[in-house]
């Protein structure tokens, strides 16, 4: 029975099993020299659940749009360009580096909690309806933060908890874009 076969997949599809791994996101380009010239801090990804008719393109402008999605206290609520200064929660000032078409970069300026010149790519793909919101966080140059494992540890597991929540936040809203 043929039919059968397919009963498996499609209710792991469904189920955002097979939802395959995410689109390559294309190295900032501060980055492309290799580890030399680059400290790399983490990479994660994060399922925005079934959108089989919304464009990874779409679900980056809900959010560049509405900005007041994204965890931000102060400065950019509602739609951000390329240069907006901004302030994270907990006062972290960060100015918006690049909005592509389906990304968008910040960096951290003098002021952050981890220091200057940290940047953190958002990027969005979508594989058989099934969107995914990858972060990806370096630093052009190594900092107290990078060298010492306890302050890499907490800015790993802080970022992991904060980017999960703005991508369950994306998960519905994205339905709108």
């Amino acid at each position: 029975m043929p039919g059968f076969a397919a009963v498996p997949v499609a209710l792991a599809l469904c189920a955002g099993l097979l939802a395959g791994p995410a689109a390559p996101v294309t190295d900032p380009p501060d980055c492309r020299a290799g580890p030399a010239g680059c400290y790399g801090l983490y990479t994660y990804g994060y399922s925005l659940g079934l959108h089989p008719f919304t464009g990874p393109d779409a679900v980056r402008r809900q959010l560049t749009d509405h900005f007041w999605l994204f965890p931000v206290s102060g400065g950019c609520a509602g739609r951000i360009r390329a240069g907006a200064r901004c302030e994270l929660l907990g006062g972290n000032p960060v100015e918006v580096e690049y909005i592509g078409n389906d990304f968008f970069q910040i960096n951290t300026l003098p002021g952050h909690q981890l220091g200057r010149g940290m940047h953190i790519r958002f990027a969005f793909s979508r594989t058989l309806g099934f969107h995914t919101m990858t972060v990806r966080a370096w630093q052009d140059r190594p900092t107290d933060c990078t060298g010492e494992v306890f302050c890499n540890g907490v800015n790993r597991v802080f970022a992991w908890g904060t980017w999960r929540v703005l991508a369950k936040t994306l998960r519905w809203s994205a339905y709108a874009a």
